[in-house]
């Protein structure tokens, strides 16, 4: 088992032409404020979505580790961790994280690789858990990543995504605007992001004003968010290139098809942010 080769020049080529956000920057930004309330809001929503309070014995990969939050989860809920990512800087946050809290342990093995590189993905085997949240709408083939996130699933294992819920024009309208960010001079995005920032969050705004609660939603924002700031979320959600998307639907039938079968869903009820699934894959599953 090795690293994809290739990918970290591959990275970089993108990022340069605009075509890819780098998004380990942002972990690394985000890990400055990460603390025990956060791993442990991580490690709650991770046990609510997989119904499951221990992950003894069993295998759990993570792809597109990002921060490396919830492999971090996943190893205090005593699972044997695989974490991969495509970003560089997003491997260096999650091996951080190792670090800190798992140093020199031969149960979590953090790599960087690309879940569109069948060649590395063939030598990882199969896990009992596969879990990318809001990873694989970011990949520019979003349809064959999520096939190849179906195979990492070993029979009778658990599939747990996230994507972006497709929003009609309002989906394009965003794709647009987080092309424009990417390709814009770095001292200019803030052309893009202040006011993306308004339209996502003024309604929260002007409640906690008229309930005498001024910024109450941003203050109490990362204990409902995945543990991501209010601030860092928007980065996050402006910046997010390659960014496609899907029905809920559409997710359903397209694992539905290749044996798999649908345990749990939470929608985001017609927000831009993302569909949560839970599947299981079957022993007939290809």
């Amino acid at each position: 088992m090795g690293q994809s080769a290739g990918t970290k020049e591959q990275h970089v080529a993108e990022v340069a032409a605009g075509e890819r956000f780098e998004f380990g920057k942002n972990w690394a930004r985000f890990l400055k404020s990460l603390d025990e309330d956060r791993i442990v809001e991580a490690q709650r929503s991770l046990e609510e979505m997989l119904e499951a309070g221990s992950l003894a014995g069993m295998t759990f990969l993570d792809i597109g580790s990002g921060s490396g939050l919830f492999s971090l989860a996943a190893r205090r809920m005593a699972a044997r961790v695989h974490s991969f990512d495509y970003d560089p800087q997003s491997v260096n946050c999650t091996r951080e994280l190792k670090r800190k809290y798992f140093p020199d342990d031969p149960n979590w093995l953090v790599e960087q690789g690309s879940v569109l590189d069948e060649k590395y993905l063939r030598g990882l085997g199969v896990f009992d858990v596969v879990y990318s949240w809001g990873v694989l709408h970011h990949t520019g083939k979003m349809w064959e990543a999520l096939e190849n996130a179906g195979r990492l699933v070993a029979p009778g294992g658990t599939l747990f995504i996230s994507i972006y819920n497709y929003q009609g024009t309002a989906s394009v309208r965003w794709r647009k605007v987080k092309r424009m960010y990417n390709r814009l001079p770095r001292g200019l995005r803030f052309l893009v992001v202040a006011p993306s920032f308004a339209v996502l969050n003024y309604a929260h705004i002007i409640k906690d004003f008229l309930r005498l609660r001024p910024f109450q939603t941003m203050r109490e924002y990362g204990k409902n968010r995945r543990g991501m700031s209010m601030w860092r979320d928007v980065i996050d959600w402006v910046g997010g290139y390659p960014f496609e998307f899907a029905k809920p639907e559409e997710i359903f039938d397209f694992y539905r098809t290749r044996g798999f079968m649908l345990t749990r869903l939470r929608t985001c009820r017609g927000t831009p942010g993302c569909n949560q699934f839970v599947f299981r894959k079957t022993e007939q599953a290809r």
